[in-house]
Protein backbone atom coordinates (compact mmCIF):
# COMPACT_ATOMS: atom_id res chain seq x y z
CA UNK A 1 0.00 0.00 0.00
CA UNK A 2 1.40 3.67 -0.91
CA UNK A 3 1.67 5.69 1.74
CA UNK A 4 -0.48 8.61 2.17
CA UNK A 5 0.48 11.15 -0.43
CA UNK A 6 2.71 9.78 -2.28
CA UNK A 7 1.56 8.60 -5.91
CA UNK A 8 1.44 4.71 -6.65
CA UNK A 9 4.46 2.97 -8.61
CA UNK A 10 4.40 2.73 -11.52
CA UNK A 11 4.26 -0.73 -11.97
CA UNK A 12 1.92 -1.55 -15.39
CA UNK A 13 2.50 -0.84 -18.65
CA UNK A 14 2.08 2.05 -20.80
CA UNK A 15 -1.44 2.98 -22.33
CA UNK A 16 -2.41 6.28 -24.65
CA UNK A 17 -5.87 6.89 -23.98
CA UNK A 18 -7.16 8.05 -27.66
CA UNK A 19 -10.02 11.33 -27.09
CA UNK A 20 -11.26 14.09 -28.17
CA UNK A 21 -11.05 13.77 -32.11
CA UNK A 22 -13.72 15.77 -34.65
CA UNK A 23 -17.09 13.84 -34.34
CA UNK A 24 -19.96 15.71 -32.77
CA UNK A 25 -19.09 14.05 -29.97
CA UNK A 26 -15.99 15.33 -29.10
CA UNK A 27 -16.60 17.16 -25.93
CA UNK A 28 -18.19 13.99 -24.16
CA UNK A 29 -15.12 12.02 -25.74
CA UNK A 30 -12.62 14.68 -24.18
CA UNK A 31 -14.51 14.48 -20.85
CA UNK A 32 -14.94 10.34 -20.38
CA UNK A 33 -11.14 10.23 -21.91
CA UNK A 34 -9.78 12.69 -19.08
CA UNK A 35 -12.07 10.68 -16.66
CA UNK A 36 -10.39 7.21 -17.58
CA UNK A 37 -6.76 8.48 -17.71
CA UNK A 38 -7.11 9.87 -14.75
CA UNK A 39 -8.63 6.12 -13.97
CA UNK A 40 -5.39 4.01 -15.29
CA UNK A 41 -3.30 6.60 -13.43
CA UNK A 42 -4.59 6.13 -10.05
CA UNK A 43 -3.89 2.05 -10.80
CA UNK A 44 -0.40 2.56 -11.43
CA UNK A 45 -0.50 2.85 -15.49
CA UNK A 46 1.89 5.31 -17.15
CA UNK A 47 -0.89 7.51 -19.48
CA UNK A 48 -0.32 9.71 -22.29
CA UNK A 49 -3.36 11.37 -23.19
CA UNK A 50 -4.10 11.77 -27.03
CA UNK A 51 -6.35 14.32 -28.38
CA UNK A 52 -6.46 12.73 -31.78
CA UNK A 53 -5.89 14.53 -35.21
CA UNK A 54 -5.42 13.38 -38.24
CA UNK A 55 -1.89 13.07 -37.31
CA UNK A 56 -2.48 10.30 -35.04
CA UNK A 57 -0.16 7.56 -36.74
CA UNK A 58 2.76 9.27 -36.51
CA UNK A 59 1.76 10.63 -32.57
CA UNK A 60 0.78 7.17 -31.79
CA UNK A 61 4.65 5.95 -33.34
CA UNK A 62 6.19 9.13 -31.21
CA UNK A 63 4.65 8.05 -28.07
CA UNK A 64 5.25 3.96 -28.30
CA UNK A 65 2.30 2.89 -26.11
CA UNK A 66 1.89 -0.37 -24.88
CA UNK A 67 -1.88 -0.37 -25.62
CA UNK A 68 -4.66 2.07 -26.62
CA UNK A 69 -7.57 2.84 -24.70
CA UNK A 70 -10.24 3.79 -26.80
CA UNK A 71 -12.50 6.86 -25.72
CA UNK A 72 -12.95 7.86 -28.89
CA UNK A 73 -16.83 8.46 -29.47
CA UNK A 74 -18.96 8.96 -33.16
CA UNK A 75 -17.06 9.00 -36.23
CA UNK A 76 -13.58 7.69 -36.85
CA UNK A 77 -13.39 6.13 -33.10
CA UNK A 78 -16.47 3.79 -32.96
CA UNK A 79 -16.79 2.63 -36.93
CA UNK A 80 -13.97 0.69 -37.23
CA UNK A 81 -11.74 3.48 -38.69
CA UNK A 82 -9.20 4.02 -35.61
CA UNK A 83 -9.46 0.00 -34.87
CA UNK A 84 -8.07 -0.56 -38.58
CA UNK A 85 -5.20 2.28 -38.00
CA UNK A 86 -4.49 0.22 -34.45
CA UNK A 87 -4.33 -2.97 -36.54
CA UNK A 88 -1.49 -1.75 -39.11
CA UNK A 89 0.03 -0.18 -36.96
CA UNK A 90 0.04 -3.57 -34.70
CA UNK A 91 -1.07 -1.42 -31.61
CA UNK A 92 -3.55 -3.63 -29.20
CA UNK A 93 -6.47 -1.84 -28.30
CA UNK A 94 -9.68 -1.73 -26.04
CA UNK A 95 -12.46 -1.20 -27.91
CA UNK A 96 -14.92 -3.88 -30.82
CA UNK A 97 -12.66 -5.21 -33.42
CA UNK A 98 -12.93 -3.11 -37.15
CA UNK A 99 -15.80 -4.81 -38.39
CA UNK A 100 -17.70 -5.45 -35.28
CA UNK A 101 -17.35 -1.56 -34.99
CA UNK A 102 -18.34 -1.11 -38.59
CA UNK A 103 -21.48 -2.88 -38.25
CA UNK A 104 -22.63 -1.55 -35.15
CA UNK A 105 -21.90 1.94 -35.62
CA UNK A 106 -24.45 1.68 -39.12
CA UNK A 107 -27.67 0.82 -37.86
CA UNK A 108 -28.94 -0.16 -41.07
CA UNK A 109 -26.23 -2.64 -41.56
CA UNK A 110 -26.69 -3.88 -37.80
CA UNK A 111 -30.20 -4.65 -37.92
CA UNK A 112 -29.40 -6.83 -41.26
CA UNK A 113 -26.97 -8.92 -39.29
CA UNK A 114 -29.07 -9.14 -36.16
CA UNK A 115 -32.35 -9.90 -37.35
CA UNK A 116 -31.55 -13.47 -39.36
CA UNK A 117 -29.74 -14.06 -35.73
CA UNK A 118 -32.92 -13.92 -34.16
CA UNK A 119 -32.45 -10.40 -32.13
CA UNK A 120 -35.49 -8.21 -32.17
CA UNK A 121 -35.35 -5.18 -34.30
CA UNK A 122 -37.61 -2.48 -34.51
CA UNK A 123 -39.26 -1.70 -37.62
CA UNK A 124 -37.36 0.85 -39.63
CA UNK A 125 -37.59 2.87 -43.01
CA UNK A 126 -34.10 4.22 -44.35
CA UNK A 127 -35.12 7.99 -46.42
CA UNK A 128 -32.76 10.85 -46.87
CA UNK A 129 -32.67 13.76 -44.90
CA UNK A 130 -35.21 15.89 -47.06
CA UNK A 131 -37.68 12.97 -47.38
CA UNK A 132 -37.61 12.31 -43.55
CA UNK A 133 -38.17 16.21 -43.35
CA UNK A 134 -41.03 16.56 -46.33
CA UNK A 135 -43.36 14.09 -45.41
CA UNK A 136 -44.31 11.37 -41.75
CA UNK A 137 -42.28 8.52 -43.10
CA UNK A 138 -43.94 6.11 -40.49
CA UNK A 139 -46.82 6.73 -38.44
CA UNK A 140 -46.31 8.98 -35.33
CA UNK A 141 -45.03 8.21 -32.64
CA UNK A 142 -41.32 7.43 -34.31
CA UNK A 143 -37.77 8.81 -33.73
CA UNK A 144 -35.84 10.10 -36.93
CA UNK A 145 -32.01 8.91 -36.22
CA UNK A 146 -29.16 9.38 -38.44
CA UNK A 147 -28.51 5.78 -39.68
CA UNK A 148 -24.35 6.23 -38.72
CA UNK A 149 -24.31 8.96 -35.81
CA UNK A 150 -23.25 7.59 -31.90
CA UNK A 151 -25.27 8.92 -28.95
CA UNK A 152 -28.06 11.20 -29.64
CA UNK A 153 -26.80 13.04 -32.30
CA UNK A 154 -29.20 14.44 -34.76
CA UNK A 155 -32.52 12.53 -32.68
CA UNK A 156 -35.80 13.60 -33.56
CA UNK A 157 -38.72 12.41 -31.69
CA UNK A 158 -41.91 12.60 -33.04
CA UNK A 159 -44.66 12.38 -31.21
CA UNK A 160 -48.26 11.20 -31.72
CA UNK A 161 -50.35 13.77 -33.18
CA UNK A 162 -48.00 15.38 -34.49
CA UNK A 163 -48.65 16.98 -37.61
CA UNK A 164 -46.28 17.37 -39.42
CA UNK A 165 -42.19 15.90 -40.26
CA UNK A 166 -39.60 17.13 -37.90
CA UNK A 167 -38.23 20.54 -39.46
CA UNK A 168 -34.68 20.08 -38.78
CA UNK A 169 -32.93 16.96 -38.57
CA UNK A 170 -29.01 17.26 -37.55
CA UNK A 171 -26.20 15.81 -39.70
CA UNK A 172 -24.88 12.41 -40.28
CA UNK A 173 -28.64 10.92 -42.15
Amino acid sequence: MSPIGKAPERTHGHVAVLMGGWSAEREVSLRSGAACAKALEGEGYRVTQIDVDRDLAARLKEVAPDVCFNALHGKFGEDGCVQGLLECLGIPYTHSGVLASALAMHKERAKDVMGPAGVPIADAEVVTRREAMSRHVLAPPYVVKPVAEGSSVGVVIVDVGANAPPARIGEGG
